[in-house]
């Protein structure tokens, strides 16, 4: 399969930069948590997180809705529970691709029942055309068009996470 380069390299690291000093001066004086979404937004999370110029904790959380495909199966399973507690703290969801939302809202309903001060997002990309659930993206990257992009963390099939872009699988 030809991975078409999307979104190159260092667009992604300036869109970073970018990224991690509005999060440093909105948060300059509260306590933040980033909760990072396995596996995808790894890469995203940590390159952000080394970015910000404010001490902040970091935990994870692993969900899945995609079964060894292109297609979400539209059910969210829990591979991975965080176990950092919440209460009373700013939690900032680090994402790496909101697509439909359903993903993004079973997270943001589990992290609730932990009862922080508040729940933002930052997804690194957004594809709007695929929406079924109303998210808010407090911090965003790039829109994206529907294409099944890979790279810089996200995968088709466990494979591609590794490239520094991001990019398109041609014919899916």
């Amino acid at each position: 399969m030809e991975v078409v380069e999307l979104i190159p390299t260092h667009e992604i690291e300036g869109k970073v930069s970018e990224l991690a000093a509005r999060i440093s001066q909105d948060y300059c004086s509260e306590e933040l948590v980033l909760v990072g979404v396995l596996k995808g937004a790894f890469v995203f999370l940590a390159d952000l997180m080394r970015k910000l110029t404010i001490p902040c904790e970091c935990s994870l959380i692993g969900v899945s809705s995609y079964e060894n495909g292109s297609m979400s199966s539209n059910r969210i399973r829990l591979t991975y529970n965080l176990t950092s507690p919440l209460e009373g703290k700013s939690v900032l969801i680090v994402e790496d691709i909101v697509d439909t939302g359903l993903t993004l809202n079973f997270v943001k309903r589990r992290l609730s029942l932990r009862h922080p001060k508040e729940i933002k997002v930052c997804a690194l990309l957004d594809k709007p055309e695929r929406r079924k659930a109303d998210v808010d993206i407090d911090y965003l990257g790039f829109t994206i068009p529907d294409k099944f992009v890979v790279g810089y963390g996200l995968d088709y099939g466990e494979k591609y996470r590794h490239l520094p872009y991001i990019g398109y699988v041609e014919g899916l």
